[in-house]
C-alpha cells in the first residue's frame, strides 16, 4: 500500500481561451473544474497504474462529495479531514498555442486541532503502508519543517518528497529516501542556475551527499535526472503534442513511486516516471496519467547514462 500525504487539497479551474489578454474581459471557450492538489494528482495516477493507494487531505462541506466521488471513481481510498474554511482554489488559463498561466490560491490557515487531526490520520495510514509520498505545499499554520518531521517519524518506510521553499530545505537534510525538486527548486538549493542535465546531475550528487538516497531533478520537457549513488541517469521523451503540461511533475512522481514499490531500479523508475509525465501533458485534465497512454509512451522514453 502507498500512502500519499496531499494535505493542501485544491479545487482546480481550467479555462481555455484563444489568447490571454491582460486587462481585458474575455470569455472562455471551455471552463472545467477538477479536484486538485499535487498529492491528489500523485494518488490518482498511482491508482491508474494499478497500485493500491490511499490519500490523506483536506475537504470542505461544499466540495466533500465532488472530491470523494472523483477519488472513489479513480480507485483511491480517500481520508478527508473536513475543515470549516473553504478549500484553496487554483486557476489555470490555457491558450490556443499551449501556453498555460497558473494562479495558485494560498488556501486556509488551519487551526491546531485540524493540523493534529491531519497528522493523526496520516500516521494511521502510514503504519499500514510500505511506501509514503509527501507532496505539495503545506496548508498555512504548519511549520516549514513538518515534512522533515514526518520523514523521521516514518523511519524504516521509504518517503518520497516533493516540496518547495523552506519545506524543501528542511527535507533536504532529513534523510528522505527520494527528493524530487524541479529545475527552479534545484537552482534555489544549489544557489546557481540549473540549465542542463549536467547541472541537474551536480545537484543530484550534492543531495545524495546530504543523505538523500535517490535524488531526482526534473527538467520539464527535458525529462529528469536521477542518481542512486553509483549511476547517473537522464530520462527524456519527445512528445508530438502537449495539451496541458500542468501536473506532469506530479504524475512523474507517481510513476517513480509505483516503480519503487515494485522493486524496480532507478533507471526503470525514471523511465516510467517520464512516461507518466508525458501522458499527463497529452491530456486536457490536470494531473492525471491514463494507463493506456503511459503504456504507449513507455517504449519512447530515451534513457542515457551521465558521467557520475
Amino acid at each position: 500500500m502507498i500512502t500519499v500525504a496531499g494535505f493542501n487539497t485544491a479545487i482546480d479551474h481550467l479555462f481555455t481561451v484563444d489568447a490571454l489578454v491582460p486587462g481585458a474581459v474575455q470569455r472562455a471557450a471551455r471552463d472545467e473544474i477538477y479536484p486538485g492538489g499535487k498529492g491528489l494528482h500523485v494518488a490518482q495516477t498511482v491508482a491508474a497504474l494499478g497500485e493500491r493507494v490511499q490519500l490523506v487531505g483536506l475537504v470542505d462541506a461544499a466540495h466533500r462529495n465532488l472530491v470523494a466521488r472523483r477519488m472513489a471513481g479513480r480507485g483511491v481510498l480517500f481520508h478527508g479531514i473536513e475543515i470549516e474554511q473553504p478549500l484553496r482554489r487554483c486557476i489555470a488559463v490555457r491558450e490556443r498555442d499551449g501556453r498555460v498561466t497558473e494562479i495558485l490560491g494560498s488556501g486556509p490557515e488551519l487551526a491546531l486541532a485540524e493540523r493534529e487531526e491531519l497528522l493523526r490520520a496520516w500516521w494511521r495510514c502510514a503504519e499500514e503502508s510500505t511506501l509514503l509520498v509527501l507532496s505539495g505545499s503545506l496548508p498555512r499554520g504548519f511549520d516549514a519543517d513538518v515534512y522533515a518531521w514526518m520523514v523521521r517519524r516514518a523511519a524504516g518506510r521509504p518517503c518520497l518528497v516533493d516540496a518547495s521553499g523552506e519545506a524543501l530545505r528542511h527535507v533536504a537534510g532529513s534523510g528522505a529516501f527520494l527528493l524530487k525538486p524541479n529545475r527552479d527548486e534545484a537552482a534555489e538549493l544549489a544557489g546557481r542556475p540549473v540549465r542542463t542535465p549536467q547541472d541537474a546531475a551536480a545537484v543530484a550528487r550534492a543531495l545524495h551527499a546530504q543523505g538523500i538516497v535517490l535524488p531526482v531533478v526534473t527538467l520539464g520537457a527535458e525529462g529528469a535526472v536521477g542518481f542512486d549513488g553509483r549511476d547517473l541517469w537522464h530520462a527524456s521523451l519527445t512528445l508530438e503534442r502537449s495539451v496541458n503540461p500542468v501536473g506532469s511533475g506530479d504524475c512523474l512522481l507517481a510513476g517513480l513511486a509505483v516503480a519503487l514499490e515494485r522493486g524496480e531500479p532507478l533507471a526503470d523508475a525514471l523511465r516510467l516516471g517520464v512516461a507518466c509525465g508525458g501522458a499527463n501533458a497529452m491530456d486536457e485534465e490536470t494531473g492525471y496519467a491514463r494507463r493506456e497512454q503511459v503504456d504507449a509512451l513507455l517504449g519512447e522514453v530515451s534513457l542515457r547514462g551521465l558521467d557520475a
